[in-house]
């Protein structure tokens, strides 16, 4: 053999592991991109907000004062 023919022996058989190896990442990337849309998709669903969150806590807090408030009446009462 000539040392073309071995020089490209060797670059077919590196251009193959590289070109496997790339559509192992493309496919990689492709699943990703469909498991980001459905996090995107359940994420509201699954979790409240933080704006909501921070609304329920006052709201929470609120009614925890008018009821220390009506304790502390009737403990005077």
């Amino acid at each position: 053999m000539e040392n073309q023919q071995v020089i490209n022996v060797f670059l077919g058989i590196g251009m193959t592991v590289v070109g496997w190896f790339a559509r192992e990442l493309w496919a990689a990337v492709k699943e990703l991109k469909v498991d980001l849309a459905k996090l995107r998709e359940d994420l509201p669903i699954e979790f409240v907000g933080r704006g909501d969150h921070r609304e329920d806590i006052r709201d929470i807090k609120a009614l925890l004062a008018k009821i220390f408030e009506k304790l502390e009446n009737k403990a005077d009462k």
